[in-house]
Formats: C-alpha cells, sequence, structure tokens
C-alpha cells in the first residue's frame, strides 16, 4: 500500500516529528522499541523532518549538538545527550532515569514529540508540541512481576509508578499500546484520557523479514552448522532479545535440557545481564555444547537466523507484542510461547503454539513438537498471521493520520532546543 502525502499550503515549512530515547539508531541494540524508532524512521515521509533525541555509542561523537546523518536513505537529525557505549548492560543508576536526568537541561518543542518511556515526559509537561505515549509491555503484570530481584525496579514501588503516571498521561494527544490488557488498564485508570488510548499494531519489516525457498533454507541451514562445526542434521531453533530476567532464558535453557533431543541445538541472540548465569547453567546441565550464544547481532543477521531455524521460542514473564514474533511469522517460522502479551492471542493453531504451563517440560513438548511435524506449521500460515503487522502500511497510516491533524493546524508549533 502506498501513501500520498499532501504538501501543506499554509505553512511554509515541514512538520517535525522528534522521538525521544536512549538509544543510537545507527548502533541500535536488539530490542522492540529500538527496532519500532528504527522502523519509523526507514517509512518516514519526505513531508516530515524527522529527529531523534538519543544517546552515542561513538565516543568522538560531539554531544548536546544536532547533526544530520542518512538512515535507510532518509536524512535524520540526531542529538546525542551522552555517551552510552552498550544500553545492555544494566547500570548503577537506570538508563531512563540518566536520559530524564540529562533532559532537564534542554527544551527541545516540535510538531509531534514521542516518548517510549513514561520518565522523560516528566520533563516535558511544559514543552510545546503533539506529544504521543508508546507502551510497549502488559504494565500490570510488570508491576506484579516477582520472579527476579532484577526485575525493573518500579517493581518494588507500585503505587509511587502509578502517582506518577497519574500526573502525566493528561499532556498526550494519543497513548499507543500493542498490548490489549494494558490499553484496558489505562482506560479504566485514568477515565480522562480514555479516547486517547489506542491499540497499535507492531510492525514487521517485509523488506528484511521472508522466508526463503525450502531448497536453500536446508542449504544455508546445512552450511551454518558445518561452519560451527555441528552435524549437517542439526535442527535449529532460536532466541532472541535482552538476557534479561523479563525474557526468562534460563528457563528456556532448562527446557533444552528436558528435551532430551541432541540434534536440536539451540541460537541465543542478544546480550544483557543474565549472559554468564545462562553459561553456567548450561555446564550445569551439561548442555553447553547444544547452546550457540551469538551476542548482540544487527537486523540482517537476525533475519538469516530466522530463516535457518525451525522455530522461535518466547519465554518471557511478561510482554506487549514482541516484535520478534512479527519477524519470525513474516520469515515463515512458527512460534512458542509462554501465555503472556499479546502473541498467544496472535497465534493460529497452524502458527504457533501456546504453552500455558511455564514449565521446562510444557516448553520442551512444544518444541519436539515443532521440530518433528514441521507439516502442521506451514509457511503460509505463519505468514498470513503477520501480514497485517506491515510496517510500511502501519507506519504510512501513523504518519497520515500525523500530517492530517497538523494540517487542521491542532498543534503546529516552532521548533526549539
Amino acid at each position: 500500500m502506498t501513501f500520498q502525502f499532501a504538501t501543506p499550503n499554509f505553512l511554509n515549512r515541514k512538520p517535525v516529528l522528534t522521538i525521544f530515547y536512549q538509544l543510537d539508531p545507527w548502533n541500535a541494540s536488539i530490542g522492540g522499541i529500538q527496532t519500532i524508532i528504527r522502523t519509523f524512521l526507514k517509512y518516514s515521509p519526505d513531508e516530515f523532518v524527522v529527529r531523534v533525541v538519543g544517546t552515542a555509542t561513538d565516543p568522538s561523537m560531539s554531544l548536546r549538538q544536532w547533526h544530520e546523518q542518512e538512515f535507510e536513505g532518509r536524512v535524520v537529525q540526531f542529538l546525542p545527550l551522552f555517551f552510552l557505549p552498550d544500553d545492555n548492560v544494566r547500570q548503577l543508576i537506570p538508563t531512563t532515569l540518566r536520559y530524564t536526568a540529562a533532559l532537564l537541561r534542554t527544551r527541545i518543542e516540535s510538531d509531534f514529540m514521542h516518548f517510549h518511556r513514561l520518565e522523560p515526559t516528566l520533563v516535558a509537561q511544559s514543552w510545546r508540541g503533539d506529544k504521543t505515549l508508546f507502551i510497549h509491555n502488559d504494565i500490570h503484570k510488570q508491576m506484579v512481576s516477582t520472579d527476579s530481584k532484577k526485575a525493573i525496579l518500579w517493581r518494588h514501588f507500585p503505587q509511587a509508578y502509578f502517582a506518577l503516571e497519574r500526573s502525566l498521561v493528561h499532556q498526550f494527544s494519543q497513548i499507543f499500546s500493542c498490548n490489549s490488557d494494558s490499553a484496558a488498564l489505562y482506560r479504566q485508570l485514568y477515565p480522562a484520557v480514555a479516547d486517547q488510548v489506542t491499540l497499535i499494531r507492531n510492525t514487521v519489516d517485509n523488506d528484511v523479514f521472508f522466508p526463503l525457498p525450502q531448497q536453500e533454507q536446508d542449504a544455508q541451514r546445512r552450511q551454518f552448522a558445518q561452519q560451527r562445526g555441528l552435524p549437517d542434521e542439526t535442527q535449529f531453533i532460536l532466541f532472541a532479545g535482552r538476557l534479561h530476567p523479563q525474557k526468562d532464558p534460563l528457563l528456556l535453557v532448562r527446557a533444552l535440557a528436558a528435551l532430551q533431543q541432541p540434534h536440536i541445538h539451540l541460537l541465543m541472540a542478544g546480550e544483557g545481564e543474565l549472559a554468564d548465569e545462562i553459561r553456567a547453567e548450561g555446564d550445569r546441565l551439561q548442555i553447553s555444547d547444544r547452546i550457540t550464544m551469538l551476542g548482540g547481532v544487527d537486523q540482517l543477521e537476525l533475519a538469516h537466523l530466522h530463516q535457518i531455524s525451525q522455530a522461535l521460542i518466547l519465554t518471557s514473564v511478561y510482554e506487549g507484542l514482541p516484535l520478534v514474533a512479527l519477524e519470525a511469522l513474516a520469515s515463515g517460522n512458527p512460534v512458542i510461547t509462554t501465555d503472556c502479551g499479546e502473541t498467544p492471542k496472535l497465534l493460529s493453531n497452524t502458527s504457533g503454539i501456546v504453552c500455558h504451563e511455564r514449565t521446562p517440560a510444557a516448553i520442551a513438548a512444544a518444541i519436539q513438537t515443532v521440530v518433528a511435524q514441521p507439516e502442521a506449521f506451514p509457511v503460509e500460515g505463519c505468514i498470513q498471521v503477520a501480514k497485517p503487522y506491515a510496517a510500511k502500511d502501519v507506519i504510512g497510516h501513523i504518519y497520515s493520520d500525523m500530517l492530517s491533524r497538523w494540517q487542521l493546524n491542532l498543534a503546529p508549533v516552532a521548533t526549539s532546543v
């Protein structure tokens, strides 16, 4: 689908979208928020000026200054607030707090502002512009999670979080949630802004994530196995995401041990604080030779991993709608997931399995089913589930709506720093 954007006649300038998040788009780690932001940059129409207020991974980059850089053929204005070499590593001071504190020294206004965390909007309350808050997780489950001391800090202070939220939600023209439970919770908690809360589809970039013909897939899978000294018949299952308590990768390692199928090999793409614990657990269970930890990978590498894998495995404690699930489905792969977030509502009987018990045995049984019966999860069945989430269409609709609102002069303001 192609969207036509008519240039406004009443103002002799383009509307400006400013995206706020602690990332460097040119060196973004694996993560749903990072991918969404990069997609907004890639599919931004020429009728918009797009800016990112983020963090620098290059220590030589000048901080707190605007830089013009090309992203996927599109010119983007980038302002790094501080140096952050690796956002996968948890700091003593949470990165979101550092980012919010850094915003205190600025005043960045634009026609549209997108926020992917609540805390930075504390600083932006008086800034002029049309503000949108993106909610990426099931907030309620995130707050009540007790699985790990390493979960988000707000979990220890839920009343304080909701009090902060209640004081901030009034400033948003839109609140987008990819999780229906969170959207319903927001409407219930904040009836004054209920009309601004919208369930939004997450997206998948079909230019990057697509299936290979079966013969080519088999050849590339064998080549990948040979490069790592594994037998030709090795079947790969994939975990992709932060090695963080939310994703509970240790549960997946234990499921692999319970599977007792030496030809099934786990690929883990991502970095995070649980990396050492995962290696130790693999050693303890004597399955380290069945796990390959790939570290951080870029988007094209991730697409290749989907293409050579039999399935994607999600063992999360709480989720929104993880983009990696859509990427797997668009690649023709079924998804095995725990019963959290939107993914269970998305899957059909021919595109994946929902594990209603969070146990190694349940996940192992699901993996065994998918690997042993690939004909039950045909490529076309998976692709059809992902089709409505095509990034070009979903992002195009959002930009089209933004431009329409701007043309109506709802919130056109001069941009400033």
